[in-house]
């Protein structure tokens, strides 16, 4: 029997995570959407995510902040990381931190899902990784 990989979603912006909401939940897979980086570690969802989707830039903690925290907390979870500004240097390190893609808004569904399934299959990324 497949088991269904839950998708959590970590982003400030109320329009884009339950924009991709919608889209994993079209896609069959269970979802959990947050507001912060802070919420979705308060969450007993945490231990449960099989891919995390998060936003580079939100207050508090930022999605390489919380990528890094999981790490270092012994929760490696498949991360993709999604901004609106792109910084190359900060693109580079999170991509050697192990994150499986760093995207930018608006995000290319199918580079998306490229990535998602990379991050299902192994948590190994795509062969490109922009």
């Amino acid at each position: 029997m497949l088991k269904v990989s839950l998708v959590s979603i970590v982003d400030d912006d109320q329009f884009f995570r339950e924009s991709m909401r919608r889209l994993m939940r079209s896609l069959g897979y269970p979802v959990e959407a947050f507001r912060s980086a802070a919420d979705f570690l308060a969450s007993h969802r945490m231990v449960e995510t099989a891919c995390l989707i998060a936003d580079v830039e939100m207050p508090g903690m930022t999605g390489t902040d919380l990528h890094r925290r999981l790490i270092d907390g012994g929760h490696a979870i498949p991360t993709i990381l999604v901004t609106a500004y792109v910084d190359d240097v900060d693109q580079s390190g999170t991509l050697k931190d192990g994150v499986i893609c760093y995207l930018q808004k608006p995000v290319d569904e199918t580079r998306l899902l490229q990535c998602l399934r990379a991050a299902l299959r192994s948590g190994k990324p795509p062969e490109e990784n922009s």
